[in-house]
């Protein structure tokens, strides 16, 4: 049997409370709130293997505590972090820090939520209300930075502490559990990290999110949950609004808000695309307002004919005696007109060319041509999607794009499970040094302040 006198306050012994908790065999309860300050730190006197602590919370405003285990006199353990707040680059609910940092919380400020956290193996599990928020499994070469190189699982001293503001914990138990116990969530082999680039993004704490992850072909929400766990990948969840694109298309209002209700309880980002041109005139500013973000690209523009042309696909691309300088003059005045006029926090698929020009990239997006498409990010606060899937836009714009003070997002803009793990992101970091304060985030949005302008006209 546990007992309480096993719980130290390194920073002050509270009597009250310790006479508040309850003996159960087996299992160890805090029925009622423990209230910890600013500094305060409770630690268990023995040390725990495989166990799980499970319990409520309730944090006030920007107020940060710390689950603490694996700690021992010479290794640091891990921490889950309870910080709520909005989506803007700080580590927040849930994360374990430094290995699987997460930067949505399923979790509010001034309301008690559930949480667990445990330890089965070499797999660390965190829920959040019933939602698994993190599923890491320790590969048998772990690869830790110099700062947090005592960062493994081991038998260790298990805490709870205030970094800041007030924490309020209630119905606590800690329950050991026997070596043989399993994670049903861990269902994806391990990472290799000796080969990952993402482990060292975590460990710098360097936000790691891909915001253009689409459920479709054979990618479903279990999958991509298990996924974005399994590599340490924050996943940000988009639709197709509008038309002519790839899969599922939302087409009104109503479909914006019965897709939303069907992932609003999931651990993602909630993003959407603006699809086809239409897309502004088709959607309210409201019903697309619940998303955390919203990106649109210029792959789908109307031609120097007035056609409708998916620059992706071959039989849509015409030229119809034009020359190739003339038809990227077009794309970019394209490009410029959808960037003014649809207010979206994110240029997605950015610089891409229809097949025939792709071999002619850098001679074509020249430096008139870049700074025009630049010109209206700026003004707009628009967002660069540094996108894996076509290696776009190229290093030199990058640079270019990070010498203006514009942002930059990640996505992948997949079509199926099979797709990657930032490769080429990870690559444009390096190459352009790329700092976590050169990154977009959604509470950095100002689309809800832009008038949507219609400047197309279509006929019905």
């Amino acid at each position: 049997m546990l007992t309480f006198v096993e719980l130290v306050n390194y920073h002050t012994m509270r009597l009250p409370i310790f006479l508040s908790l309850l003996l159960l065999a087996g299992c160890t309860a805090i029925p009622s709130k423990m209230t910890l300050q600013e500094g305060d730190h409770w630690a268990s006197r023995k040390d725990y293997a495989n166990f799980e602590l499970c319990g409520q919370a309730r944090t006030g405003a920007d107020a940060q505590a710390l689950v603490r285990f694996c700690q021992t006199d010479t290794q640091e353990g891990h921490e889950v972090l309870l910080h709520n707040g909005p989506i803007d680059g700080s580590c927040r609910t849930g994360s374990l820090l430094h290995v699987r940092n997460l930067y949505r919380s399923l979790a509010a400020d001034d309301e008690w939520f559930d949480f667990t956290v445990a330890v089965r193996g070499k797999n660390i599990g965190v829920k959040i209300g019933d939602v698994d928020v993190v599923c890491y499994t320790e590969p048998s070469e772990p690869w830790r930075s110099e700062e947090h190189a005592g960062q493994r699982i081991a038998p260790g001293h298990i805490g709870l502490e205030s970094l800041r503001g007030k924490v309020e914990f209630r119905n606590l138990q800690l329950k050991p559990l026997t070596s043989d116990a399993k994670n049903p969530a861990d269902t994806l082999p391990p990472v290799n990290e000796q080969m990952d680039g993402i482990i060292r993004l975590q460990q710098r704490d360097f936000p790691v999110i891909d915001y253009h992850v689409h459920l479709k072909g054979d990618l479903t929400k279990e999958m991509a949950h298990a996924m974005s766990m399994n590599y340490g990948i924050n996943y940000g969840v988009a639709p197709n609004a509008g038309e002519g694109g790839v899969g599922r298309m939302l087409a009104d209002d109503d479909e914006v808000y019965a897709y939303y209700d069907e992932i609003s309880g999931e651990p993602f980002l909630f993003g959407v695309q603006g699809e086809g041109r239409k897309w502004t005139q088709t959607f309210s500013s409201k019903a697309l307002g619940i998303f955390e973000y919203l990106f649109t690209d210029a792959m789908t523009i109307i031609d120097h004919k007035g056609r409708n042309s998916r620059i992706y696909r071959p039989e849509e691309v015409h030229f119809d005696g034009i020359g190739k300088q003339d038809y990227m003059d077009h794309l970019v005045d394209q490009t410029v007109l959808i960037l003014t006029n649809e207010p979206a926090d994110i240029y997605a698929n950015p610089t891409f060319l229809p097949d025939e020009l792709q071999g002619e990239y850098d001679q074509l997006w020249t430096s008139e041509r870049v700074d025009r498409v630049l010109d209206v990010m700026e003004k707009y606060q628009i967002a660069l999607e540094i996108n894996p899937r076509y290696c776009i836009p190229s290093f030199e714009i990058i640079r270019r794009a990070k010498d203006r003070g514009i942002k930059f997002t990640f996505g992948t803009n997949n079509v199926d499970s099979h797709f990657g793990r930032l490769e080429y992101a990870l690559e444009a970091i390096e190459a352009c040094g790329l700092q976590p304060s050169d990154l977009w985030f959604p509470s950095m949005s100002i689309r809800s302040s832009r008038p949507v302008v219609i400047y197309n006209r279509f006929e019905e």
